[in-house]
């Protein structure tokens, strides 16, 4: 406590002091050198040091700045985390004070804010991280600057217990960037720090003894059950990712403000579902559906978060639906996922007649992910030629997205004709690093599956084939569709505008002819994803009033530049 006091005297005899040469004194050059072999030796020395300045009236302010910093860096050491932040509290103070200082404030709050950390004391910490702010406003920092500050500050408010003030600061975090991008997205209403998505469903699964949502369908076959499943979207939730509880952060139970959870299962009749259906459709800002359809290894309730969390990170202004096939949920299930999933082929086909008929929907739109593309293709074949569809006919459905396809290749370009008039557009989205695929194949016999990309690149006529492979490697790239926001940016952009590959960012023509290959350094995903889903949301179509939204959503000159090339390009003709 002594030396505290002794601190404080100093730092308020400060400002009186002339700014001359750092004294040269023995005492100060051996400092560091006694630091490390007896921190608390040293300590006492600073303590004796500092006394000194009240007899002198010429002491260097850069001097005694030194002096405290390192007092507190040894109180630290020390365990003493508390006495630290009162130090620092007092140096910050006195430094943000000065007309000109000698060192940038804000990180003497950040060392300040650590100390309180330290020491058990979010309160300190956040008050510490407010002046930084405080600072950061004062001198105009960039966006990004502030952004970073103010989830530091979510975080710690998170600590403390106080969740309304977590989520101020995580909204205030997105404001900062994108403010009209914020302001929009809050069509997603949000309560107890997390929102709603209800997706409608499909499934032919059969139902289980369960009452828990989680556990409502198993891998059972069974006949086709319909119902909205409602999936809890935290606030703070990254896009691409399905936030899970982790032990490796304590987290043993999910908690809808920090994790992506499936919170209720209803299921419905057939006619009671298509009613809603029809009536969610017709509410919608775009009159139009989303169907997802998932790949192997993926529970009904993996799969139903997924499907909510694409519809939430693209901001997608239709209807998210799940078609989902009885997958066992586990990576030991190829085998059997193998066996079931094409008689699920004919159940989707049979869905795809009722969505046309009955969703009320003006668009419809197909993802499909990895082992859920053999429903896919065995369902649009089957629709196709069940509905005599032939090239140059009006398509039923907008854009069908085949994603890491675990099909064989030979057998996708032989049903591609059949079923290419069904759709607007189709796009197939591949790379050359997908682990899943690489072990499909062995157990294929080394025959190429339509996902892979490299020198199997599928490369036909009438399909869009990106090759992703640029996104990652091994186990992060067989989801990097969802997972990615590059991916998503680019989904949003086919989904959106029908957009060809020319048009959309970063694609590049590939060394395999009639393919697409995607260069993420040249889109800035991070700004891409939000502007691109509230375009989307807002309906805004026309070049000049996309341009006129762009000037209030950014406001860094290089940024908006860079967005407005992109942008424009993708409203091009």
């Amino acid at each position: 406590m002594r030396f505290l006091r002794l601190a404080a005297l100093v730092l308020a005899l400060l400002p009186l002091a002339r700014p001359v040469m750092a004294q040269v004194d023995a005492r100060v050059a051996a400092l560091p050198a006694l630091a490390a072999d007896d921190p608390v030796r040293a300590l006492a020395q600073i303590e004796t040091l500092l006394a000194e300045v009240q007899a002198r009236q010429d002491s260097d302010p850069a001097l005694l700045l030194d002096l405290n910093r390192m007092a507190a860096q040894l109180l630290s050491a020390q365990g003493r985390h508390a006495e630290a932040a009162r130090l620092l509290d007092n140096l910050a103070r006195f430094v943000d004070r000065q007309p000109d200082p000698l060192v940038d404030p804000v990180t003497i709050w950040r060392a300040a804010a650590a100390a309180h950390e330290a020491a058990g004391n979010p309160r300190g910490a956040i008050g510490a991280e407010e002046a930084a702010l405080a600072r950061l406003r004062a001198s105009a920092a960039p966006p990004q600057v502030l952004a970073a500050t103010l989830e530091r500050l979510a975080v710690l408010a998170g600590r403390a217990g106080d969740t309304a003030a977590a989520q101020g600061y995580r909204d205030a975090a997105r404001s900062a960037l994108f403010p009209e991008v914020e302001k929009a997205n809050r069509s997603w209403p949000g309560q107890g720090g997390y929102a709603v998505v209800p997706v409608h469903y499909a499934t032919d699964r059969a139902r289980s003894d369960s009452d828990d949502p989680e556990d409502f369908y198993g891998y059972a076959r069974g006949p086709l059950d319909y119902g909205i499943a409602e999936v809890s979207i935290p606030d703070q939730h990254i896009p691409g990712a399905i936030e899970r509880p982790s032990i490796w952060k304590l987290e043993f139970a999910p908690d809808p403000a920090r994790h992506v959870m499936l919170r209720s299962v209803t299921p419905m009749a057939g006619e009671a579902f298509f009613a809603s259906l029809a009536s969610a459709t017709a509410s919608r800002p775009r009159p139009e559906i989303v169907l997802f359809i998932h790949g192997y290894n993926v529970s009904f309730g993996a799969a139903a978060r997924r499907a909510a969390q694409l519809a939430h990170d693209m901001n997608y202004p239709g209807l998210p639906v799940l078609y989902s096939w009885p997958s066992q949920g586990s990576t030991v299930g190829y085998l059997s996922d193998a066996a079931v999933v094409q008689l699920s082929g004919r159940h989707l086909s049979r869905f795809l007649d009722d969505l046309v008929a009955r969703s009320g929907a003006q668009t419809i739109h197909i993802v499909a992910h990895s082992m859920g593309n053999r429903a896919l293709t065995e369902a649009l074949e089957l629709y196709a030629l069940r509905n005599g569809i032939r090239p140059g006919d009006p398509p039923d459905f907008g854009q069908v997205i085949f994603a890491a396809p675990d099909v064989d290749a030979g057998l996708f370009a032989e049903i591609l004709p059949t079923m290419r008039p069904v759709a607007q557009r189709m796009t197939l989205y591949a790379s050359e690093n997908d682990w899943a695929l690489v072990a499909s194949r062995n157990l294929h016999g080394n025959m190429a599956r339509a996902g892979q990309a490299g020198a199997d690149t599928l490369a036909v006529g009438g399909l869009d084939t990106v090759d992703m492979s640029a996104l990652g490697a091994d186990m992060l790239a067989h989801g990097y569709f969802a997972d990615d926001r590059s991916a998503l940016a680019d989904l949003v952009a086919v989904l959106w505008r029908n957009a060809a590959p020319e048009r959309r960012c970063g694609l590049v023509p590939h060394q395999t002819a009639d393919a697409w290959m995607y260069q993420p350094a040249d889109c800035p995903d991070a700004d891409l994803l939000p502007v691109l889903s509230t375009l989307q949301a807002d309906g805004i179509d026309a070049p000049d009033a996309a341009i006129r939204r762009l000037d209030r959503l950014i406001t860094d000159p290089t940024r908006l530049v860079q967005i407005r090339r992109i942008i424009l390009r993708i409203l091009s003709p």
